[in-house]
């Protein structure tokens, strides 16, 4: 067994991180954990209030030519790859966060939020 007396003029000997564990119990209260989230909102989202971000509404989309563009004139009718009353994709920051349906209040466009997307971890 190794000596642990401090020397005088010397800095005291620390014991092994073994001797350490073999003389010293450690009782801990460990949470359960759970995969349901958490509703909580931490105290300092606040400061992100004021953040701005880019909300896009997508109808649906469209593949042309060049030459096809250059040949639109007003009035013209594009073709989208969605059939009219499908819900229209919701992005910010050009990531999908929903999807909805198109409504009109008081003469202007809106959206009604059908379906929230939930991003997996790494997306």
């Amino acid at each position: 067994m190794e000596n642990n007396m401090a020397v005088p003029g010397q800095a005291p000997k620390s014991p092994r991180p073994a001797d350490v564990m073999d003389n010293q119990t450690y009782d801990m209260m460990l949470d359960d954990f759970d995969d349901t989230p958490q509703a909580a909102v931490p105290n300092n989202l606040g400061m992100l209030m004021d953040v701005n971000m880019q909300l896009t509404v997508e109808l649906g989309r469209a593949k042309m030519s060049v030459k096809q563009v250059l040949e639109l004139q007003q009035g013209a009718v594009l073709e989208l790859d969605r059939i009219a009353g499908d819900a229209v994709d919701i992005y910010v920051n050009d990531h999908l966060i929903g999807r909805g349906d198109v409504v009109v209040v008081d003469d202007k466009f809106g959206v009604r939020i059908t379906e929230l997307i939930i991003p997996k971890p790494g997306d």
